[in-house]
């Protein structure tokens, strides 16, 4: 079951967050969060990505970059810029992207459900960039940077933040990139011990987004209970910071795929082996959508869309991954015909979040850059659980999860 506390979160006042709040360190590169912080002292890139108080070029991974991103919290702090709670609250965090609200919740994770399996993930993660985020969580003493996950719908707590959303919102504001952020504190005892008790009867929480930042954080959290001699198990550490939304209402975007090359075929030499695996209709030149599961859409440097349909016998509907339409393209296409065993690190491929479009892949073979593209039907929530539930790893760039959370608007402390 489900383990989860309030906390003492520290937040910037009502008048700076604006300028606090950022996007998350991990999808954008060092030069463009040096130019999203320029002129602004108080962005939270100064803690999150504090290569930017460098000289452009500065390994974001040397040692005093991180003690830089500690010293820039601890500024942050004495200024007033972040200011802790005095009690501990959860709080509820809603997020407005094309007219379509969602809401979260706020709490402190047990680090014991990450190690356990009672929080399910569905990615693997790379040593090299959880030991990133472990030191940038060990030096702040803190969590600066929500996770997001998901549970189970339930309609009681339905209710209880549907009541809380009522209320005007401690942050109510509209990030550059047109996405309403609204943010509300939960500080009613009697409201904290029920939704305490309503995750409690959840047999799982699920990493939607952010499989590194959690891995870290619980491993982190299990180091400090490891070195401390005096561990009870009631410390701080043993919690990290997620937004928990109800499965019902997060959306799955599509994540497409483009690559430099054929693999030594023609277009029409590629299309050619495509048939062995789908049925194949040429759409013209005006950009075609999947229609459905395993309907695929390609588009070649010839200028043509083309719609792709799976054939009976080339994938299991009754397997967690042998049903994705990206498990069928990746064995089908991509490995089977172009070559590309590990797509983790084949140079000849890259990846597109579908919040760009199809225009975007359209762009990047029409620019030469690339020579094909490969838009693939979302993923749904069902599938996702289904994986993660089974105990199963979903391939590589399966799922694009918009909008991002915003970092910034609460932290909290491991002591």
């Amino acid at each position: 079951m489900a383990v989860i506390k309030p906390f003492r979160g520290i937040r910037p006042p009502k008048k700076y967050v604006e300028e606090v709040a950022s996007r998350p360190y991990d999808v954008l590169s060092s030069e463009e969060a040096r130019e999203e912080a320029k002129g602004n002292e108080k962005s939270l890139y100064h803690i999150i990505k504090p290569e930017i108080d460098f000289p452009v070029g500065k390994d974001e991974h040397d040692a005093d970059v991180y003690e830089k991103a500690a010293e820039n919290f601890k500024n942050f702090q004495e200024k007033g810029w972040l200011v802790q709670d005095d009690k501990e609250n959860y709080y509820v965090y809603a997020q407005t992207m094309n007219g379509r609200t969602q809401y979260g919740l706020v709490v402190g994770s047990y680090v014991d459900d990450y190690l356990t399996g009672v929080i399910k993930k569905h990615e693997l993660t790379r040593k090299d960039k959880e030991e990133d985020r472990m030191k940038h969580v060990r030096i702040n003493n803190a969590n600066i940077e929500p996770v997001f996950f998901a549970y189970p719908e339930n309609a009681r707590l339905d209710q209880i933040i549907k009541e809380v959303v009522a209320k005007t919102p401690e942050y109510d504001f509209v990030s550059s990139d047109n996405i309403g952020h609204h943010f509300w504190v939960i500080g009613d005892e009697a409201v904290i011990k029920e939704i305490t008790a309503l995750f409690a009867e959840m047999p799982a929480l699920y990493i939607a987004d952010g499989h590194h930042r959690s891995a870290a954080a619980a491993l982190v959290g299990a180091e400090k209970a490891r070195q401390n001699p005096h561990h009870t198990g009631k410390e701080e550490y043993n919690y990290f910071m997620a937004v928990c939304f109800p499965d019902n209402q997060l959306k799955i975007m599509d994540y497409n795929r483009v690559v430099k090359d054929l693999n030594g075929l023609t277009p029409a030499e590629f299309l050619d082996a495509l048939n062995a695996d789908f049925y194949i209709v040429d759409r013209g030149p005006e950009i075609y959508h999947p229609e459905g599961l395993h309907n695929f859409s390609l588009y070649l440097n010839d200028g043509h869309w083309y719609s792709l349909d799976a054939k009976p016998g080339t994938y299991d509907d009754n397997d967690p991954i042998g049903v994705l339409d990206v498990t069928i393209s990746s064995n089908l296409i991509l490995d089977k015909i172009l070559g590309m065993k590990d797509l983790r690190t084949d140079k000849r491929i890259d990846f597109v979040g579908g919040l760009r479009g199809l225009e975007e892949l359209k762009r990047r073979v029409d620019s030469g850059e690339m020579i094909a593209a490969l838009a693939l039907y979302p993923v749904s929530m069902k599938q996702l659980i289904d994986i993660a539930d089974t105990g199963n790893i979903m391939p590589p760039k399966t799922t694009w999860f918009e909008p991002k959370l915003r970092s910034g608007l609460v932290i909290h402390k491991l002591v």
